[in-house]
């Protein structure tokens, strides 16, 4: 992903896939790019002569899978890809994976860790088993009958835990508290791992803490967490509780996010077959995409390591701090008043989108605005009623000097950036890639900002 590669996770989330051929869409180390690109500009390289996709191409086909309608092509402005070889209907099936070619904790159950996992107390969680039998499948090399498929697999990927801590540092406030969740996180499942990986020694010559070194099962970790689609499991004895949803699907994961993107994915029972079936017409030689969710970009980079260019659903959250930045200190109903927001869920979520500041927001300011006269209308407010002109109009304006604080700091942590840019080498690709998330937000901010200007004329 940095390279700028952005790279993909389609399962998870319940992942509501969706397709799309766009001209020119990706993952974040390729930024992508609007979809009014030129046909020519579009148009991918053929990149299946390449020995990894010939031997990838082969090891499908051992496990019953050749795909007619999509190979591996490198694009304009979003790296590698799937293109499409012919066009598309709308309705057609592009991928029918066997679930011979999906690597699940079926998978790691039949392998030589299996005897391991069934034995060890407490058992071990789905994930850190495909995370065991990632590691250990890497570390055999030419032995792996997984080779093919994770010589394909990133080097390295770019989710803020993966960050270095000045990168991390320069992230927005609400995604850098989630970005260090997300690390202590990580560092717990591989510290409270370290006797299970311990149990594994008579399965190598080699010290199993060499093997299973932090690296390697962060590597793993962002492998399963980043690339897999969503395939639920019955729960197992020999498995935690934890939900055994994950299984990565080799070929089929090349596949780039685009939000606009509309397909219909899912495990046929019936067929043993994860499909992909297309709910749009494809032309010839585009790339196809599909669509991991409505998220917004924190989403997205906590999640998968990249950031959407002009993301619908991305937007810029107000922190409580921020939210009474502006309000008069004097206020002595001010506590009251956050009281009931909080009580009445009113204090997360509140941001500004591309068409201005969300209801949530405005709703949440107009209720701090309330004179004391005003209070005991509080329940009104949270429905949506005109309390005054007055309340109306001083709202609009406390959102407004809250959009241009927003501003202001997104304009000085890119300069900021670009200063780092100069300086930390090494870090070009990480801070490009913080860099694009502020451009994002320094926009949808700005068109906040008009949004506001226009609301504010019906008061003077």
């Amino acid at each position: 992903m940095i390279k700028m590669h952005i790279y993909m996770h389609i399962g998870q989330l319940s992942r509501n896939c969706s397709f799309s051929m766009k001209n020119g869409g990706g993952r974040t180390s390729r930024i992508r790019r609007r979809k009014l690109l030129t046909s020519s500009e579009s148009r991918g390289v053929n990149e299946s002569y390449k020995p990894e996709f010939i031997e990838l191409k082969k090891w499908l086909k051992d496990r019953k899978f050749e795909d007619t309608n999509l190979i591996p092509a490198r694009f304009p402005g979003t790296g590698r890809g799937l293109m499409s070889k012919t066009s598309l209907r709308e309705g057609q099936m592009i991928i029918s994976l066997p679930e011979s070619c999906l690597l699940t904790t079926d998978t790691v159950l039949r392998s030589y860790l299996g005897a391991y996992i069934a034995k060890w107390q407490p058992p071990p969680s789905p994930v850190l088993a495909l995370c065991a039998f990632l590691v250990s499948e890497k570390h055999a090399g030419d032995r792996s009958p997984w080779k093919p498929y994770l010589e394909i697999l990133p080097k390295a990927y770019t989710c803020p835990v993966c960050l270095e801590p000045e990168v991390v540092n320069l992230l927005p406030k609400p995604l850098k508290a989630k970005a260090r969740e997300q690390r202590t996180h990580v560092q717990e499942f591989v510290s409270s791992s370290r006797d299970f990986f311990s149990s594994l020694q008579p399965l190598f010559s080699e010290a199993v803490e060499s093997i299973f070194s932090y690296s390697a099962l962060l590597w793993a970790w962002c492998t399963v967490n980043t690339r897999a689609v969503y395939r639920k499991r019955a729960p197992r004895q020999c498995f935690s509780a934890e939900p055994d949803t994950c299984a990565l699907a080799p070929f089929l994961d090349l596949l780039n996010h685009s939000p606009d993107a509309q397909v219909k994915a899912a495990f046929n029972e019936e067929t043993r077959c994860y499909e992909i079936r297309t709910a749009v017409s494809c032309g010839k030689h585009k790339e196809v995409l599909i669509c991991y969710g409505p998220h917004d970009n924190h989403r997205l980079l906590l999640e998968y390591g990249f950031v959407s260019i002009r993301n619908p659903h991305a937007c810029v959250y107000v922190s409580k701090d921020i939210l009474v930045k502006y309000l008069p200190s004097t206020d002595k109903w001010m506590n009251q008043k956050i009281s009931i927001l909080e009580d009445h869920d009113f204090i997360e979520n509140l941001t500004f989108g591309w068409d201005g500041p969300s209801w949530r927001l405005l709703t949440a300011l107009k209720l701090l605005c309330l004179e004391a006269e005003e209070l005991t209308c509080w329940k009104k407010v949270l429905i949506g009623e005109i309390i005054s002109d007055t309340n109306e109009k001083t709202s609009l304006d406390i959102a407004q000097k809250i959009c241009h604080y927003f501003i202001k700091e997104s304009k000085a942590v890119l300069q900021k950036i670009s200063h780092m840019k100069d300086e930390e080498v090494a870090l070009i690709n990480q801070l490009t890639l913080v860099e694009t998330l502020w451009t994002e937000e320094l926009k949808i901010l700005q068109a906040s900002a008009e949004t506001l200007t226009s609301l504010q004329t019906a008061f003077t």
